[in-house]
């Protein structure tokens, strides 16, 4: 009877276990957000580098550490585990292969913590030229131009490129003129938000630029929305031509090629946290965009 009675207990205690362990394992599996799960699956075929900026400056796809570190400390909650803080820091790196590549089309995608200054551009990633400021590739906040009291931040992407694309950029504007709006008459809507959608100065903010070498649209978007004037997206005839890259080339983060070198009072690095610096050799779609903000802020 003794054994009847411990048998019993055991295969009640067994089920109840089973069964907590089923709910707790249900109830751990989130829904997907824009059909991911997680932020990697977002164009992971198109993905050539990563900086997730937990605690060290490793690339973690070619596992590419940086060459030069200043400025730079860790510990801060970034949006997933830890952030990267520079205080006119940045880090720059050897070449990395996969970023070497032509590319017809490109995206650059971080989360960032800035303010206006008054003072200097704030670089997010570049792309470095050898001996010069401008990069092949440059992602910025133009924090330069206004007092830390404005909010709204101007983020821009610049490429320089040597097969007749020349230089390209892409911008929001924080104030609206007449000539804008003349120029947008088709779309005078996109206009005035791209006027007033980046009001994050100071607050963690998700900024992306995409590049398509078929449209030769350049495209900049913050927290999900495309917030570039129209009339700034469209840079030349649609022809599909490769970026062509001053070589040798390498990433830096937080800082223009030259910051180590120029004397330029303008010329500085980055002050304000940056996490989750993604490269991808595609212009990411604006599904894909709001998919990486929503699945990065829950953290995943």
């Amino acid at each position: 009877m003794k054994t009847n009675k411990f048998f019993m207990t055991a295969l009640a205690l067994g089920l109840a276990y089973a069964s907590f362990t089923s709910c707790s394992s249900s109830s751990d599996s989130l829904p997907p957000i824009g059909g991911y799960n997680s932020a990697s699956e977002v164009a992971a075929t198109s993905l050539k580098a990563y900086w997730p900026l937990n605690g060290d400056g490793k690339e973690s796809i070619s596992s590419t550490a940086p060459s030069s570190t200043v400025g730079t400390t860790w510990g801060e909650a970034g949006i997933k585990g830890q952030s990267a803080k520079l205080n006119l820091g940045y880090m720059k790196y050897p070449s990395i292969s996969a970023l070497t590549e032509s590319m017809t089309s490109f995206s650059v995608s971080s989360w960032v913590k800035v303010q206006n200054n008054g003072a200097a551009a704030t670089v997010f990633f570049s792309m470095t030229r050898p001996n010069e400021w401008a990069g092949n590739i440059n992602f910025m906040a133009e924090t330069g131009w206004k007092a830390a009291t404005i909010d709204s931040l101007t983020v821009k992407g610049l490429i320089v490129s040597n097969n007749g694309i020349g230089w390209q950029d892409s911008r929001n504007t924080t104030k609206l003129d007449q000539g804008m709006i003349d120029d947008n008459t088709a779309n005078p809507t996109a206009v005035q938000h791209a006027a007033f959608a980046n009001k994050v100065g100071g607050q963690w903010a998700h900024a992306v630029i995409t590049w398509d070498g078929a449209t030769r649209q350049f495209k900049v978007f913050s927290n999900g929305v495309k917030i570039s004037n129209p009339k700034w997206e469209q840079r030349g005839t649609p022809d599909g031509t490769l970026l062509s890259f001053t070589t040798p080339t390498a990433p830096i983060i937080g800082a223009f090629g030259n910051v180590d070198t120029t004397t330029d009072t303008w010329n500085k690095a980055m002050t304000g946290n940056i996490d989750e610096v993604r490269v991808y050799n595609k212009a990411l779609t604006t599904a894909e965009i709001g998919a990486l903000y929503e699945l990065e802020k829950a953290g995943r």
